[in-house]
């Protein structure tokens, strides 16, 4: 018997799990764990969390109509494995990578679990588009890349010559058993799963090419329009595969623009798995030049800046932000109000109903002027250029900040008398802060934060 356990793929197509498990023809026990360290600490009642659990409740829904059985069990997944190994003739453990440290070191442990039982444990690659090794190999590197543009010129050149479709496998070959009662109440759910109540990822997906991607290059960043995909949180979850995203669009010419960010996408998860130290820039740097003092404004949509707080209002109350506004909103904290970057990046990690650990830390690293690629600390975004460039008939503002309606022109655009910071003085600090940050660079991660905490994300 096989186990596998479910992650980052609440998905029953282009498995690569299933189509190694159909190859054995061997029955299959199939789970997600719902595991407290992730989903714990409230976080099952925040944009973040509900999204994913609405989407695992739609996987549960799709097991259900093939006739086949997943069973979702609560709490400590080496607990739970060690428990499920002992109770069924399990010979092979089978789960899909993942990057992050939390990822590794739980996946250190399932490993060290099987090799007690003299059981396999197979690690199978599903995320990025491409196989990092191989790509190292068809690039001629033995480093990684640090910058964007030469990676995505290779990127490109390697998925021409070998991109792997989608792998549609026959869900009806596999033959998954049921867990005992004892089993199932000892792991139960301390709270009920939404409905699942999302759309079809690849209905979606085919709306989308039909409907916007003709005009998504030039609509993308205007953030009223509703011109993108809206996929990512599907992406995010494994609800669809890069590789039938990719595929989709593989021979289509206006798609350029749309397949660099899958391309970004891969980028990022490239970046976690070849950066040492990609999840702890902030102990790199000598932080405490900066502070937390206006992190409970931006958060809240209260800084006196049309833009930021139409932004937040939007990410709190739906969980969506569109990526541009992303930018703007990161750059903000972490230049304008001289905050602590890995603050917004928690705040992210609860509100974004697409949120992924490595996608959101590559961005908020970028926004930050730290880590491969970043932007440069003397390049910050004035949110009010932005704000007229990119809803210059003010339709968003409208929208999320009704009070400021009867406002025209570049009124409606422009800080508050009341702002917390001023956008011209505050840019000219960063600046300086940033230049001396920057020189406070260490080979190794120092050994704790460098910057006063008085705030905790919860």
């Amino acid at each position: 018997m096989i186990l596998f356990i479910h992650r980052k793929d609440l998905r029953i197509q282009d498995m690569p799990a299933f189509e190694y498990i159909t190859q054995r023809e061997v029955p299959s026990l199939h789970t997600f764990i719902v595991d407290p360290a992730i989903i714990g600490q409230g976080r099952h009642v925040e944009h973040s969390g509900i999204q994913f659990l609405r989407t695992l409740s739609k996987l549960v829904e799709l097991y259900k109509h093939d006739g086949l059985t997943l069973h979702l069990l609560y709490g400590d997944p080496i607990e739970i494995t060690h428990d499920l190994v002992q109770r069924y003739p399990v010979q092979e453990i089978v789960v899909h990578e993942d990057y992050t440290p939390y990822s590794r070191e739980r996946d250190g442990k399932l490993e060290r679990v099987a090799a007690q039982r003299n059981i396999s444990f197979t690690s199978l690659p599903d995320q990025p588009l491409i196989d990092w090794e191989d790509f190292h190999r068809f690039a001629e590197r033995t480093d990684a890349y640090k910058v964007f543009t030469p990676f995505y010129r290779k990127w490109k050149a390697y998925m021409d010559l070998f991109f792997q479709p989608p792998v549609f496998t026959d869900v009806n070959e596999l033959q998954t058993v049921a867990l005992d009662s004892e089993v199932l109440d000892k792991y139960s759910l301390p709270f009920l799963i939404p409905n699942s109540s999302i759309d079809e990822p690849s209905v979606r997906l085919q709306d989308f090419i039909e409907d916007d991607l003709d005009s998504y290059e030039r609509y993308r960043d205007y953030y009223s329009e509703e011109g993108t995909s809206h996929l990512s949180s599907a992406l995010n979850t494994g609800a669809i595969s890069s590789r039938e995203v990719y595929a989709a669009v593989l021979h289509l010419p206006q798609a350029e623009s749309w397949r660099r960010q899958l391309a970004w996408r891969d980028f990022y998860l490239y970046q976690s798995h070849q950066d040492p130290v990609f999840y702890s820039y902030e102990n790199r740097f000598d932080l405490s030049a900066l502070n937390d003092f206006h992190f409970e404004a931006w958060s809240q949509g209260n800084t006196g800046i049309p833009v930021i707080d139409a932004a937040m209002r939007q990410l709190n109350q739906t969980g969506y932000l569109p990526n541009r506004l992303r930018m703007i909103t990161a750059m903000f904290l972490t230049k304008n109000l001289l905050c602590p970057f890995s603050l917004g990046e928690a705040y992210f990690r609860i509100k974004l109903a697409d949120y992924d650990h490595a996608l959101n830390r590559g961005g908020w690293l970028w926004c930050s002027s730290l880590g491969y690629d970043a932007s440069p600390y003397f390049r910050i975004m004035n949110p009010v250029t932005q704000s007229q460039k990119f809803d210059p008939h003010g339709r968003y503002l409208r929208d999320w900040l009704p009070e400021l309606a009867h406002l025209e022109g570049k009124a409606l655009h422009q800080p508050h008398p009341q702002a917390i910071v001023d956008l011209k003085g505050s840019r000219l600090q960063a600046i300086e802060v940033y230049r001396g940050i920057l020189q406070t660079s260490k080979s190794q991660p120092l050994t704790d934060n460098s910057f006063p905490r008085h705030h905790q994300v919860k």
